[in-house]
């Protein structure tokens, strides 16, 4: 059976990651001198405590080749063929990590790696998604297109409830210029071409969430759907329920923001990844509901926000 591999920055639920068996990479994330695992050497509760009370931001970095080689050597010997979903190479260096890992591992094993193009659980459903072709026993070539043609099906929607952590950061990049004396607002941010761009901003939190609900609302022909929120479980709850009056809530999933994007998103981030059908994987299209107006993002007129290489 084809193996499916992907990184921390995918926020994907452990119980998933499990169930599902996808093998999740950590990136670290700096405090100082000191260096943590995303998911293994610290929590996301743990992370936002620190976030919030230490004096120093915290960095990030992606994976080591090491890291990489690692994980495909100890999987090849269950498996031939394993396939490996990254997040997007222009925010991130994993990708190439990746890459390199595949080198180092000489291994005889089939190791094809993806550039998602996303992040978050956009990234998380796509693994998901081919975790599950792979379990029904499909091979690599199968899992490999069918894992593009659903990356060209995520849509991905972020209300940040203040960019003084994108400003601390040093993340806003051109942008930083227009969008530093906007602190009051609720930036919106979505995604195109493996890059992050702004795509608007509200007044308050309440509209930033109802957004995010027009855009399931709004969306082709639903998959799938994810809620991923940093500090308010609360709040992702309720939008579920929400959504879950138009949406079979057996496909509505909720994760945490972990700190590889906490770092730059902070506290009350929310996150909504979908993925619409455009793919035969992971549902059956008898359990969809009827094809809706497809959402389209609104002309750009802010310099992009792009994420540094850790």
């Amino acid at each position: 059976m084809v193996k499916i591999v992907t990184d921390s920055t995918a926020d994907l639920p452990p119980q998933i990651a499990q169930q599902l068996g996808i093998t999740v990479v950590p990136v670290y994330v700096c405090f100082g001198e000191k260096v943590y695992r995303d998911g293994v050497d610290i929590s996301q509760d743990e992370f936002y405590q620190k976030l919030i009370e230490s004096p120093t931001h915290p960095t990030t970095s992606q994976p080591s080749p090491s890291d990489f080689a690692s994980v495909y050597s100890k999987l090849s010997m269950e498996t031939d063929e394993i396939v490996s979903i990254q997040i997007t190479s222009k925010l991130s260096g994993t990708y190439n990590s990746a890459l390199q890992g595949r080198e180092l591992a000489r291994t005889r094993c089939r190791i094809e790696v993806v550039d998602s193009l996303v992040v978050s659980m956009g990234l998380g459903l796509v693994a998901m998604a081919a975790a599950r072709l792979a379990k029904a026993g499909e091979g690599l070539p199968g899992v490999v297109e069918e894992t593009r043609q659903a990356i060209a099906c995520i849509r991905l929607l972020g209300v940040f409830d203040t960019l003084k952590y994108l400003l601390r950061s040093g993340r806003l990049g051109k942008a930083k210029a227009l969008l530093g004396s906007m602190l009051n607002v609720k930036p919106l941010i979505t995604m195109r071409d493996g890059e992050l761009f702004p795509t608007g901003q509200v007044r308050t939190r309440s509209k930033g969430i109802e957004r995010l609900f027009e855009l399931v609302k709004n969306a082709l022909n639903i998959q799938e759907v994810a809620i991923v929120h940093s500090t308010t479980p609360d709040e992702a709850g309720s939008l579920r329920e929400r959504i879950g009056s138009i949406f079979d809530k057996k496909w509505i999933h909720i994760a945490r923001l972990g700190p590889a994007l906490g770092v730059h998103g902070g506290p009350g981030t929310l996150i909504l990844a979908l993925r619409e059908k455009g793919s035969s994987i992971g549902q059956d299209a008898s359990e969809g509901k009827p094809s809706r107006k497809r959402f389209s993002l609104p002309p750009l007129h802010i310099p992009k926000l792009g994420f540094s290489r850790p």
